[in-house]
């Protein structure tokens, strides 16, 4: 089990030194799934406990899985417990579910049970600048048996760890090492769906890339190792000559709640937002002839992370000066305030669970 504080949560850490994934509250949220008993039976909210399974159960040998992350971050008023857009990752929950043929709970219910265990928690929110309660609920096959079909028992659970910065650069610019030797999804596989093998693939070379220096990898388009597609934890955009470029959701990258929010809210604000392939090479070339202006990933754990260099094919290119750019300052400052209550929300994406 993790760090488990037994006492109020204040005393059992600094809000300034939060890193991520470390810490957890006391409760949980569990419901169980049984096909032979009629489906999803009552949800319930226990201690924080571990799970005990049967070295058969078939989460372990044949990986339906799926899970989600978002945040919830404290208010401007006492009461206010804000989540941001989380009709989005409750969608995506179900459909990742879809395709690891799991059978997912409703999502009204998922909506109310989860908000009911982050207001149990609520004296966990942190509520320094940067820091928020960030949520996982999380589905696994719970059968015992040895042999490749569904599952048609699962549990479906929500934990809740007090988070800061998720990388320790913070909100500095990232190296990133663009990668050709291996590929982590491809059309038709598991590259849209926030599965435990999605992740597993990716390991090796992040592990590769940060013994060479680089915090993440930046995956190419597995037929022609060309076309970008993500960062390992995030997706990416690049501003080239005064747009604003991502690589279009093509079936084998992440669907981000962050991505998408960025898209719209950069239009918002004025920039001109495209959705298409693009290449590595018209980066690369981009980068010598001074048209790469930009590049910064976003998701739900770093909300934008800028970009100071990237590596490919052994050598390194330095993003503009090497130093956080306007529009990614921008869009972290305009988009952590709209998280936070501290600037208006045009698009109805907050939701206050509190009151």
């Amino acid at each position: 089990m993790g760090k488990v504080p037994r006492n109020r949560p204040g005393s059992q850490y600094d809000e300034d030194q939060l890193g991520f994934g470390d810490i957890f509250t006391e409760h949980m949220l569990q419901m169980v799934y049984s096909e032979e008993d009629g489906g999803w039976q009552t949800p319930e909210i226990t201690p924080l406990q571990n799970l005990v399974l049967h070295p058969a159960t078939m989460v372990l040998h044949y990986g339906q899985q799926v899970f989600e992350g978002l945040k919830a971050f404290a208010g401007p008023d006492e009461d206010d417990i804000l989540l941001f857009r989380p009709d989005m990752n409750i969608a995506r929950f179900t459909k990742s579910c879809d395709r690891l043929c799991i059978p997912a709970p409703d999502q009204g219910l998922f909506m109310e049970q989860m908000s009911k265990l982050i207001r149990l928690e609520r004296d966990w929110i942190p509520k320094q600048h940067g820091t928020s309660l960030y949520v996982r609920p999380t589905i696994i096959a719970t059968d015992t048996h040895l042999g490749v079909r569904p599952s048609r028992k699962y549990l479906f659970y929500i934990i809740l760890s007090p988070v800061g910065a998720y990388y320790p650069e913070g909100f500095e610019p990232v190296r990133i090492m663009v990668t050709d030797k291996y590929i982590r999804a491809c059309r038709g596989g598991l590259g849209e769906a926030k599965t435990m093998a999605n992740y597993a693939a990716s390991l090796l070379a992040a592990e590769e890339a940060h013994c060479a220096g680089f915090t993440q990898v930046l995956w190419l388009n597995a037929v022609d190792k060309l076309s970008i597609e993500e960062v390992g934890t995030m997706n990416i955009f690049f501003k080239m000559n005064n747009e604003i470029v991502t690589p279009a959701l093509e079936g084998t990258i992440l669907p981000g709640v962050t991505r998408d929010s960025v898209i719209h809210f950069a239009r918002e604000l004025g920039h001109p937002v495209v959705e298409r392939q693009v290449s590595i090479e018209e980066i690369v070339k981009a980068a010598e002839n001074g048209a790469l202006q930009e590049i910064f990933g976003s998701g739900t754990a770093a909300v934008i992370s800028p970009v100071s260099h990237f590596r490919y094919k052994d050598h390194d290119h330095m993003v503009a000066d090497g130093k956080t750019g306007p529009v990614a300052r921008q869009l972290f400052d305009e988009l952590t305030a709209m998280q936070t209550g501290r600037r208006s929300d045009p698009f109805g994406w907050v939701v206050n669970i509190g009151k």
